[in-house]
């Protein structure tokens, strides 16, 4: 959730929901095979369960009933596999070391910024 994409005050509403509840279905599917192989969830790697569920999707959606209990399983073992290392003391700073685009940032609608590069002016 990098940056919203909607426009109107209420689909970034509904955005901010659909990315909760993502994290939310995301953690709760690492808890649960946390909890079947003998783990504490803040073991389990947050960024390869995202990834899991990701690579699982397809087998997920093209199983019968008969199928889903074993594909299940096999993404509960997988995702209790990607182990997150014991890492004491380490914290990093919250902030960027560097500015990525070598342009600036885009302050005024486009519009404006069109009308002031024909009027002779570079911003």
């Amino acid at each position: 959730m990098h940056t919203l994409h909607c426009k109107t005050p209420e689909m970034v509403h509904k955005e901010l929901w659909a990315h909760l509840l993502g994290y939310n279905l995301a953690r709760a599917v690492a808890a649960q095979a946390a909890r079947e192989h003998g783990k504490k969830p803040r073991q389990l790697s947050f960024a390869g369960t995202v990834q899991l569920l990701e690579e699982f999707r397809a087998l997920l959606l093209a199983a019968d009933a008969d199928q889903q209990s074993g594909v299940h399983r096999a993404l509960c073992a997988a995702i209790a596999s990607h182990r997150v290392g014991n890492r004491p003391g380490r914290f990093e700073p919250r902030k960027l070391k560097r500015r990525v685009d070598k342009y600036p940032v885009m302050r005024r609608p486009r519009a404006q910024e069109r009308e002031a590069i024909l009027d002779g002016g570079a911003s």
